[in-house]
């Protein structure tokens, strides 16, 4: 298996797309529990405003997409309700948006390998500082990144890229010097 993650391009976009709705038909029939939902979020739009900012991220196994992430330094709104153990500047911290795996390459290790890549990026851009956010719901998640030695700060009440009623846990890691 040879593993590449990059930026993403135009060409990426639809097997982008594709794994969001692969992930939201799992949901529907009860496989995973992720809190998102068709229609609102993650949708092809998502990634194409991602595409847009040149923050959108690849992986790729054997030619094929096979999951997705947002690398920048955009902090969601509710952050500032966080009660963050790093109070540091914001051009210290870099954010881990919409991690997507296909379905179908679960447990496979790829959603480690794609953060192993976050924290990397973050120290080459100078953010030694980590962020990131998932449902409640979303033990799967929760769970891998708890592994990671990623530490949940607490859980925030709100409505989430026009979700409403989203228990929103917020996620933080120091890492470098």
């Amino acid at each position: 298996m040879t593993l590449n993650i990059r930026k993403a391009e135009a060409k990426d976009i639809d097997a982008i797309a594709d794994i969001y709705a692969a992930i939201h038909t799992a949901e529907e029939q009860g496989l995973v529990t992720i809190g998102w939902q068709r229609g609102v979020y993650p949708e092809k739009e998502t990634a194409l405003e991602a595409l847009k900012r040149d923050d959108l991220f690849v992986a790729e196994k054997d030619g094929n997409i096979v999951g997705s992430a947002i690398l920048n330094q955009q902090q969601v709104d509710v952050y500032a309700d966080g009660n963050w153990e790093y109070k540091v500047p914001d051009n210290k911290v870099m954010v881990m948006h919409t991690l997507v795996i296909d379905p179908k390459g679960q447990k496979s290790g790829l959603g480690k390998a794609f953060v192993e890549f976050y924290e990397k990026y973050s120290l080459e851009q100078g953010c030694p500082y980590l962020r990131m956010d998932t449902n409640a719901k979303n033990t799967n998640a929760r769970n891998l990144y708890k592994k990671l030695g990623y530490k949940e700060i607490g859980i925030v009440p709100c409505a989430f890229n026009g979700i409403d009623g989203v228990n929103l846990v917020l996620l933080e890691k120091k890492i470098g010097n």
